[in-house]
This record gives structure tokens, C-alpha cells and sequence, in this order.
């Protein structure tokens, strides 16, 4: 499936985040950096999903978007860390992709229609020094819930495991 847009960025990622919003959205908040939105790497607010990077600098950031749901990415199983989904209402006909502390009127804009989006987000390479973030965006006709698709802490606990020897009977530890 082709994306309608696809934009590619360094985002400057101070404070270990960046934003991606609707451009009618008040802003940041510190109150949406809960202690579990900070284990996902994924912040939530109205009309503004932020995201947890590893690196607190420049991260290559990849935007698409579809006119309907596109299928998963597909990568080495290495590469992709963690993938989550959350919605994001969009009521100005403009997204806002930014670092918490760029200036947000010199900041990249995306034109798409108004609605509910779904956003997709790729987490890639976490573990290494050349971590990447993909965001596709679709628009939905329902709400969802946060969703996290692949958590990057099973992975961390699988190869841990792996690494011990321990298993435990019963369990599953597939974490794609």
C-alpha cells in the first residue's frame, strides 16, 4: 500500500521526547509523562501523542501516511524494538511534528483531513546507537485503545531468560 505523505526528519529529541499534533493543541504537559507512559516510550494527551526516544539528540523520525490501515512493517526481528498504537484526534487539518523545545511556529506541518487517526509507531534499533522512528497514521472511523503490539521489555526479558537458562513451562515468551 503507498503512503499518501511520507516526510523524513531529524527531530532534535530533548528530554528524551518529541510530539506529534494537532496544530490547534495547547501543548505539552509534563502531567502526561505518567511512570507507565515513560516505560512504553508513549505519552497521551488530547490531540497530541508524545513519544519516548533512548537518546536525548537528533533522531531520524519517518512519517507516512494512509487511507487506510497499512500493513506492518517488516524488518529483521532485531530491528523493531517495540511498536504501539494510540489514536490521535486531528481538528485543524494540520499535524505538527516536533521537539519539546523547537520553536512550534517554524515547526514541520502535514496537511490531512480532519478525524480520528490511528498512529502506528515503530520504535527501531533501541539497543544500538542508531535508533529510528517510524509513525504511520491512518484515518479510522472508531476510537481504540493505547495498544502496545510489541513491547520492547518481553524482549528484554526473553534474552534474558535465554541468556540464563531460565524457562519457565507455560509461558510464552514470543514477544513478535
Amino acid at each position: 500500500m503507498d503512503a499518501l505523505n511520507e516526510i523524513r526528519l531529524a527531530i532534535h529529541a530533548d528530554e528524551l521526547q518529541f510530539y506529534i499534533q494537532d496544530e490547534s493543541a495547547d501543548g505539552g504537559s509534563s502531567e502526561m509523562w505518567t511512570a507507565k507512559a515513560g516505560e512504553i516510550l508513549l505519552a497521551t494527551a488530547d490531540r497530541m501523542i508524545g513519544v519516548g526516544t533512548l537518546r536525548n539528540t537528533f533522531v531520524p523520525v519517518t512519517i507516512k501516511t494512509f487511507a487506510a490501515e497499512p500493513p506492518f512493517l517488516t524488518f529483521n526481528d532485531n530491528v523493531i524494538d517495540q511498536i504501539n498504537e494510540c489514536d490521535l484526534e486531528v481538528s485543524s487539518g494540520k499535524i505538527i511534528i516536533a521537539g519539546i523545545f523547537d520553536d512550534f511556529e517554524c515547526a514541520k506541518r502535514i496537511e490531512i483531513k480532519k478525524g480520528i487517526y490511528r498512529a502506528r509507531i515503530y520504535y527501531g534499533n533501541l539497543d544500538k546507537l542508531d535508533e529510528f522512528y517510524a509513525i504511520h497514521l491512518w484515518l479510522t472511523k472508531k476510537r481504540q485503545d493505547l495498544k502496545i503490539v510489541k513491547s520492547r521489555q518481553a524482549k528484554i526479558w526473553h534474552e534474558l531468560f535465554k541468556k540464563e537458562g531460565i524457562y519457565s513451562y507455560g509461558v510464552d515468551f514470543n514477544y513478535n
